[in-house]
């Protein structure tokens, strides 16, 4: 939070706020309901009190008014016979009296010269009224229609108020405007009184006994203007009236006399000359048809005892009259939820009725909404005590439950009640009548603490006081004298929303004195004195109720004894009379005659810092102690002993009270609402608007901000108890430590929740603390934490005074608007935002931080009104807790930002930039980066985007590291919290950048193109920029954000050609958490040993990292570590095929891990441990037992698909088991994809591949292969070798002959080394061919040619013909092996092509081209002579073996014809060699 200096610290704040909620709380709570109290007093014994003589009296008599000169005239000239009448209008602060058919009208609160007149026709004027104008209808001018009714005719009249020059009176003129078409002939009933609702309607009671509505309206056509409706007759009525005459009318008419509507209800009470009880309804809204719910013909039973019949046995005087009703009068909801009116008796009693059946639980709060159904008495109240003029005493009260004597009773002829006040004219004394004023007991409304924390019945039961003022006349009427509009408005905007003003559509004078039906106590610091006027046969006169702080100030304001003083605090308790004194000493209260003056506001500052009156701190002594024993001297365990708790002074208590119910009306309420367009307060569409109106607010901070400058003032100069600590000493350390003094946890009477236990200065023994109480506290201590509270309550008042400056800041600048800014999730919590909240969360904080945002933005915008330099003066003046001098520097910068938005000089814009760069990099802690640094970005600076939120996150945690684990774990998550926010606003400029984009991201409107608006080159720059920037920063937590971030962005190589020193930690920590850290300069010296620690397995989020890693050490030249992280890539273990590279991948990091095993030992000298060729050997033996695996995996995958796509047809029709052969082909194709996909997991090791995999799916070409590699010698005869070749030859034959076997035999022959004869056992191979090329061309199957089993020898051998020969002539010579002549020849045919192969490479060396251009020779083209001199040697052998081989063939027993072909080959071979030619 934005706090300044010391003046608002936060956790005492919020402490206060919570100490406030429950005072307030519990405030509220003991209010009890006038049901409730009247229930209570039926069990005490004083329902009435005195009031002390010596105090100023509870009502005096303000001012006395004689009658306009000009009414007594004409009634004097009347000479007493006329019809008179006389009322008062409240409602516009006017008198009124008529005289036969003259109507007089004059203001009553005060004398202006002025007293109008208005005439109707000769007939007298027998009822009047005063209703509101529809609006509409009149002109605007026409506020109110005076309602005149005589015996034939209803008159309207205009009724035009207008205020005074200085706008101080709204009524200081009044005009009546005569309506001559708005008059309407009675039809012969005689009206007896009107009386208007708060919409407009009026409503008459005739003389017949019904009820009437005067409807008017504008009149257009045949529709008349006015017209009378009849709303309680029926057609049995109209015929009786209208066609029976009066002579045979037998029934007695009870005509009404007095009519009452409930505003709040929505019901009319009509009284008649029966003393009937009559109920109407209006409808829930008021504006339903009128219905008669009830009529009650008993409601004054002479039989009943005083608290209506619930005393059977009380007996009254046989020859006591019967009382009669005197007055009505509705009770408003504040008052009670159960009781809807009270009548007042002649006698002084009254009746409290309940218009809702049940009691009062069943009909509680939903009074409201339950409609009338019947008209019942719920409590009566006894006729106040007689005698009160001389002082009434207890005895006396005692006695006025009983049932007086006739000459003894009150005789009341008038009476007036309204909001707990009664006013009655008494005429029992003969000689002077007087008023008898009663209202409620303020003393008596002090709730007492009881066991279990509610209050008493005793205190609860209604008490009230009786004041007499003796007066010459009776009284005729009475009305309250209503607040200015201005005033009763303020009223209701702080109460409207916490008390019962729901039934008031508009705001109502009327409505705002129902609030002092709470009681003098809570509402005297904000509602003015009760003003009466009482209209009497002698005149006017005003009548003022004092409350208990106005009898305070007079007895302050005069030579008062202290003796009084201290009685005031005995009669109210110190904590309500320390509250009353803050009033007086702040000037707190309503200004209506003179203000406080100086010297009893200094009187009310010493008696309430006077110990001998407030008290002083101490311990509970009520819960200190526990008795343990039983009365019976036993010892009881079930008693709980308490600790004892500190019992704070009277003048913590009084500030407790004075802060609570100045803070009342507003604390636990929105400070915000949704009104739609009619005004009603909506939570869907509408707009936003302050509940509360300026003028509400204004005053609540005047009278906040006073009395928290009072409490500064008496810090300041150490009076009361801070001088008493402050001469302590060191005060300091106790005034101000840390954590809060008060809590939610307070107990009543000044209690502190305070529980850290202060040791006691001089401990009493250890070996009796378990028996005797331990002294928590010493009184300095005690003193110290009363004083230190004081100062929490004081730390709120000025955070709520300044929360109320800002809110009238914000309205006066469209708050609607500036909360459209916000966006829906802010603007519904700024909707839900309590004044508590606000003043006392961090989540108001921010909430006001955002709308002083706006606010600012409004200023400074291109549409702004102004400067920084002129809303911030008002804020850092009126609210420095919200605004202080660091908001002050952000405002500067972003006012910088918008002036370089809108300059077109680049020089200009980054001048701007780097000074809210400056202004911004002082207060990294309380700038809204989010939003600056946007700024920032369209103006391309960078350095800001980078440092400020790095600075920013880096102030978060100033005092430890986070990585090191130094922070509270409470705090550690929230503060990691707030850093990522911070390092994301520098990743989302890199996004921005890169146009990778942020879903949902705040500023995205002003940004949303910047990625496509730059040009390439200058977005790499800009990119280069921040990432240089951001590893400059010494955070290796952003560090980690930042390297994450630029591989999402893909910019892997910014990040190793840029990244800092921990990249290497951070791509071995992310790559692999259990690995062993791989460190630059390690060595691979013992090749096997040291590349088979592999670590766990390795996921594939995982994998990334290690590439990089391995690319960093590529570029960084460490070849020895990129070699050990490619083969840790190209081994890494994985267990399903989503996460497993393939082999391909894996063959590529095993081939460029061999690369830089070779660049390794190339590059390193002898001094730097280089690497050795086992290395080497190593890696590229596991390159190529990875070929094996990929071949055998291909193998697999092909048989799958050659067996899946063999057709069901082409089974042999000879087959008897077709079925099944289908059945193990499928299993076949299924075994093959199940080892190929787990050879494409893992790699194998070359055993697995050969018995797992190779062997079991007759891959016999692949074993060959990986027998050679791994230099295979188990057997001596090569017995395993010679079987594979056998199998391998036997399944090409099978698959494509002779031609087949051949070429495998020269494929695979290629692959080994023809000396080694344990893998190339070439006799078997050529026996084997030789023998299925001479049955296959013998038997016709294959063509077969004489040289395709010696080309494919030759291919195995790689060209040479020496070992092929050798091979040859070994079978030729062993004639075991080669029983068969045909077979012999067989080879000698293959023996001839391959001396002729040779033949033709030694030609092709001497004529230096190549054995197809050497073939030319051998048909005669060339001649050796050509080319020099031949190989003699090899020529030799070959003329030689052909010699030989002649001679074998002759030695064949075959005919000629056979072996005439071969012979004549060699013989020609022979020649051509030893030919010159």
């Amino acid at each position: 939070m934005a706090w300044a200096e010391d003046e608002a610290i936060g956790p005492d704040v919020a402490s206060a706020g919570l100490h406030v909620s429950e005072r307030i709380g519990r405030d509220a709570a003991a209010q009890p309901d006038l049901e409730e109290a009247l229930e209570a007093s039926r069990y005490a014994s004083h329902p009435y009190s005195s009031h002390p003589k010596e105090w100023p009296s509870l009502v005096e008599v303000a001012e006395t008014r004689q009658l306009p000169p000009m009414l007594i005239e004409r009634y004097n000239a009347a000479a007493g016979e006329g019809t008179a009448l006389c009322g008062i209008f409240s409602d516009i602060h006017r008198a009124w009296a008529t005289v036969d058919n003259s109507f007089f009208i004059w203001r009553f609160d005060k004398w202006d010269g002025q007293c109008q007149e208005h005439n109707v026709d000769e007939q007298a004027i027998c009822a009047v009224g005063l209703a509101r104008a529809k609006p509409g209808i009149f002109i605007e001018a026409i506020q109110y229609l005076l309602v005149l009714a005589t015996p034939v005719e209803l008159v309207l009249a205009g009724v035009c108020c207008s205020a005074s020059a200085d706008g101080t009176d709204p009524y200081a003129e009044l005009s009546l405007k005569p309506l001559p078409e708005y008059m309407i002939a009675t039809d012969g009933v005689t009206m007896t009184c009107i009386t208007c609702t708060d919409k407009g309607q009026i409503f008459l009671a005739g003389r017949d006994g019904h009820i009437y509505e005067l409807q008017y309206t504008t009149g257009s056509g045949w529709r008349k203007r006015c017209r009378k409706v009849c709303l309680t007759t029926g057609i049995g009525s109209l015929l009786s009236r209208w066609v029976l005459p009066n002579a045979f009318k037998f029934s007695t008419v009870d005509p009404i006399v007095d009519m009452v509507i409930d505003d709040e209800r929505n019901t009319i009470y009509a009284r008649t000359e029966g003393m009937k009880l009559q109920l109407f309804d209006l409808g829930a809204n008021g504006d339903g048809p009128l219905t008669k719910v009830t009529e009650e013909k008993n409601i004054v039973d002479p039989r009943d005892a005083p608290y209506g019949g619930r005393r059977r046995n009380a007996q009254r005087s046989a020859h006591s009259p019967k009382p009669s009703i005197v007055c009505i009068s509705p009770l408003s909801a504040m008052e009670s939820k159960w009781l809807h009116a009270v009548a007042v008796l002649s006698d002084g009693k009254r009746l409290f009725l309940t218009t809702s059946g049940g009691s009062g639980s069943s009909v509680g709060l939903n009074s409201s909404l339950q409609r009338p159904t019947c008209l019942k008495i719920v409590a009566t109240r006894p006729s106040p005590p007689l005698g009160v003029g001389g002082g009434l005493t207890f005895g006396a009260v005692a006695a006025a439950g009983r049932a007086h004597p006739e000459d003894l009773a009150l005789k009341v002829e008038s009476a007036f009640y309204s909001a707990g006040a009664l006013i009655m004219s008494d005429s029992s004394a003969t000689a002077m009548s007087s008023l008898l004023a009663v209202q409620k007991d303020s003393a008596a409304q002090l709730s007492l603490p009881s066991t279990f924390g509610t209050a008493s019945r005793s205190s609860r039961a209604l008490r009230e006081t009786v004041s007499a003022l003796p007066v010459e006349g009776r009284m005729l009427c009475a009305s309250d004298v209503l607040p200015l509009p201005d005033a009763a408005f303020t009223m209701q905007s702080l109460y409207a929303d916490v008390e019962c003003f729901t039934g008031f559509r508009k705001p109502s004078e009327k409505a705002s004195i129902k609030l002092w039906a709470k009681g003098d106590l809570p509402t005297q610091h904000i509602l003015p004195r009760r003003r009466v006027v009482v209209f009497n046969t002698m005149g006017l006169m005003e009548v003022i109720f004092n409350r208990p702080v106005d009898i305070l100030r007079k007895l302050f304001d005069g030579n008062t004894l202290r003796s009084q003083i201290e009685e005031f605090f005995s009669r109210f308790g110190a904590g309500e009379a320390a509250a009353m004194c803050l009033m007086l000493a702040a000037k707190l209260l309503y200004a209506e005659d003179s203000p406080i003056s100086n010297a009893v506001s200094e009187k009310a500052a010493e008696a309430f810092e006077d110990p001998g009156l407030v008290g002083m701190p101490q311990i509970d002594g009520t819960t200190a102690l526990s008795n343990t024993r039983t009365q019976a001297g036993g010892f009881s365990m079930g008693q709980v002993v308490q600790e004892a708790e500190p019992l704070f002074s009277g003048a913590y208590e009084g500030l407790c009270l004075c802060s609570s119910r100045l803070l009342y009306p507003i604390w636990e309420l929105p400070i915000m609402v949704i009104r739609g367009p009619g005004g009603t307060n909506e939570h869907e569409d509408g707009i936003v608007v302050c509940r509360l109106s300026a003028g509400a607010m204004k005053i609540l901070e005047s009278k906040i901000r006073s009395l928290e400058t009072f409490l500064r003032s008496r810090r300041n100069k150490r009076r009361g108890l801070y001088g008493y600590v402050a001469g302590l000493g060191d005060s300091g350390s106790i005034l101000y430590k840390t954590g809060p003094i008060i809590g939610s946890g307070g107990r009543v009477n000044g209690r502190s929740p305070y529980n850290s236990q202060i040791q006691d200065t001089n401990p009493t023994d250890q070996s009796a603390s378990s028996k005797k109480p331990r002294l928590l506290y010493t009184s300095a201590e005690l003193t110290a934490m009363e004083v230190r509270a004081m100062e929490c309550l004081r730390r709120l008042l000025r955070r709520s005074g300044e929360a109320l400056f800002l809110l009238q800041l914000i309205c006066q600048h469209n708050v609607a608007r500036l909360a459209q800014t916000l966006g829906n999730d802010l603007r519904k919590k700024l909707v839900q935002l309590t004044f508590h909240q606000l003043v006392c969360s961090e989540d108001g904080d921010q909430l006001a931080m955002r709308l002083i945002s706006a606010l600012m933005e409004y200023y400074i915008g291109p549409e702004g009104r102004g400067t920084v330099e002129d809303i911030s003066t008002k804020l850092r003046e009126g609210c420095p807790s919200y605004f202080n001098e660091s908001d002050y520097k952000y405002y500067l910068a972003v006012e910088c930002l918008e002036r370089a938005s809108m300059t077109n000089s680049p020089e200009e814009r980054d001048i701007l930039a780097k000074d809210a760069f400056n202004l911004l990099t002082k207060i990294p802690d309380s700038a809204d980066l989010s939003a600056i640094c946007k700024r920032f970005e369209n103006l391309r600076f960078y350095e800001a985007v980078v440092r400020l939120p790095l600075q920013k996150a880096q102030a978060l945690d100033s005092n430890a590291d986070v990585i090191n684990g130094q922070i509270d774990p409470k705090h550690n998550d929230m503060i990691l919290y707030q850093r990522e926010q911070c390092y994301e606003i520098v990743l989302n400029a890199l996004r921005t950048l890169k146009g990778a984009g942020q879903s949902g991201m705040q500023g995205a409107d002003k940004s949303s193109g910047l990625a496509t608006a730059v040009d390439p080159a200058s977005r790499s720059k800009y990119i280069k920029q921040i990432i240089q920037l951001s590893v400059q920063w010494p955070d290796t937590v952003f560090h980690e954000h930042l390297y994450r971030t630029l591989i999402e962005l893909g910019l892997e190589n910014e990040l190793l050609e840029y990244g800092g020193s921990d990249l290497v930690s951070f791509l071995q920590s992310a790559g692999r958490k259990h690995q062993e850290q791989v460190r630059a300069g390690s060595s691979l010296t013992t090749g096997a040993a040291k590349l088979q620690d592999l670590g766990a397995p390795i996921s594939t989020s995982q994998t990334k990292y290690l590439e990089l890693l391995a690319r960093y050490y590529v570029l960084k030249g460490e070849h020895i570590a990129a070699t050990r992280m490619l083969l840790i890539l190209a081994e890494r273990q994985c267990s399903n095929s989503e996460e497993a590279p393939t082999l391909e991948k894996r063959y590529e990091y095993l081939r460029n891990a061999v690369l830089q095993a070779k660049s390794a030992s190339i590059a390193a000298d002898s001094s730097r441990n280089p690497i050795d060729s086992s290395t080497v050997d190593l890696l590229e033996g596991k390159l190529a037992v990875l070929r094996f695996q990929m071949q055998i995996k291909q193998e697999l995958e092909l048989m799958a698909v050659r067996v899946e796509n063999t057709p069901s047809s082409s089974e042999s029709p000879c087959d008897p088991f077709p079925r099944d052969n289908i059945l193990a082909d499928a299993e076949t194709a299924k075994a093959a994809k199940d080892k190929a996909k787990e050879l494409s997991l893992n790699l194998k090791s070359i055993t697995q591949l050969y018995n797992d995999y190779a062997v079991p799916f007759n891959l016999w070409e692949v074993c060959l292969e990986m027998l050679s590699f791994a230099n295979y010698s188990g057997d001596a005869d090569s017995k395993i070798v010679r079987e594979i070749w056998a199998r391998l030859l036997d399944q090409a034959l099978t698959r494509g002959g002779v031609a087949e076997a051949c070429s495998v035999v020269k494929r695979v022959g290629s692959k080994l080394d023809p000396a080694d004869g344990g893998c190339l056992p070439l006799d078997i191979i050529c026996l084997h061919l030789e023998k299925a090329a001479l049955d296959r061309l013998s038997s016709g199957e294959e063509l077969v040619g004489d040289d395709d089993v010696a080309r494919a020898l030759l291919g195995a051998c790689k060209g040479l013909p020496e070992p092929v020969l050798a091979v040859y002539d070994q079978l030729l010579s062993n004639g075991a092996v080669m029983p068969s002549l045909n077979l012999k020849l067989h080879l000698l045919r293959s023996v001839l092509a391959i001396l002729r192969e040779w033949g033709m490479s030694v030609i092709a060396q001497r004529l230096g081209t190549t054995s197809a251009g050497a073939s030319f020779f051998f048909d005669g083209t060339f001649s050796l002579s050509q080319t020099g001199t031949a190989n003699q040697g090899a020529r030799d052998k070959i003329i030689s073996l052909a010699n030989r081989y002649m001679t074998e063939v002759r030695r064949l027993n075959l005919p000629q014809n056979q072996t005439e072909g071969v012979y004549r080959g060699f013989r020609e071979l022979e020649e051509k060699l030893l030919s010159p030619y």
